[in-house]
C-alpha cells in the first residue's frame, strides 16, 4: 500500500494560499489526507527569503505535529520555491522532507525581478548573491527527492529555462500563464502521480 504523506503548499510573491485552491480540492479529492497550504506573511517580497523560509520551518513543524507524520513532502510555486530551497538547503529541511516539486520556479533568477526593488525581489535577480550561494551546492538533497514543473511559454520566469533545477526530475508543461500553473488540471494530476508514485 502507497504511504501519503502531508502535503504543504507554499505560494510565490503577492499571493496567499488561496493560489492553490484548486490543487488542494484536488489533491484532498484524490485521497490526499491532509493538505495544508500556508500564508507567507508578507508575502510582497518585503522581507528576505530566509525570513520566509523560517515560517516554512514553522509550518513545516506544525504539520508534522498535527499528523504525526515522519516526513511532508512540499509542493512550491514561483518564489515560494526559492525560499524552500533555503530551507532545504540551509535550514535542515531536508531531514523532514520526502519529496519537493517546484512550479514555474525562478531558481537562476528572473528578469521580472528587476520591477521591484525589495529584498526578496532583489533576490530573485539573475546572479543574485543569494542565488549564487544556493546554486554552488553541489549536491545538497540529501535523501530529499526533487522534481520541477515548468513552462517554456512563461512570461513571468525569464528566461524559462531558469525552472531547471539541478538534480530535479523535470517535467514540462505548455501552459500559457504563470498563475496558471497551479491550477491547470494537467499540472495537478502530475502532482497527485508525483507523490504517489513509489519510484
Amino acid at each position: 500500500m502507497t504511504t501519503i504523506y502531508p502535503v504543504l503548499l507554499v505560494h510565490g510573491i503577492d499571493d496567499t494560499g488561496e493560489r492553490f485552491s484548486h490543487m488542494q480540492a484536488g489533491l484532498l479529492a484524490r485521497g490526499f489526507p491532509a493538505v495544508y497550504a500556508m500564508n507567507i506573511t508578507p508575502p510582497d517580497g518585503s522581507i528576505s527569503m530566509q525570513a520566509m523560509a523560517e515560517q516554512v520551518q514553522v509550518a513545516v513543524e506544525g504539520l508534522l505535529r498535527s499528523t504525526g507524520a515522519i516526513k511532508v513532502d512540499i509542493v512550491a510555486y514561483s518564489m515560494g520555491t526559492l525560499v524552500v530551497r533555503y530551507f532545504l538547503q540551509r535550514q535542515g529541511g531536508c531531514a523532514n522532507v520526502r519529496r519537493f516539486i517546484s512550479i514555474a520556479g525562478p531558481h537562476r533568477g528572473t528578469l521580472t525581478a528587476y520591477f521591484r526593488q525589495n529584498v526578496g525581489s532583489r533576490q530573485m535577480r539573475p546572479q543574485s548573491e543569494f542565488l549564487r550561494d544556493l546554486n554552488s551546492d553541489r549536491a545538497p538533497w540529501g535523501d530529499t527527492q526533487l522534481f520541477s514543473f515548468w513552462s517554456p511559454l512563461d512570461l513571468m520566469i525569464l528566461p524559462s529555462v531558469s525552472s531547471l533545477l539541478l538534480g530535479a526530475h523535470h517535467r514540462i508543461f505548455g501552459v500559457l500563464i504563470h498563475s496558471w500553473m497551479v491550477s491547470d488540471g494537467r499540472v495537478i494530476e502530475a502532482v497527485a502521480h508525483t507523490l504517489t508514485s513509489t519510484g
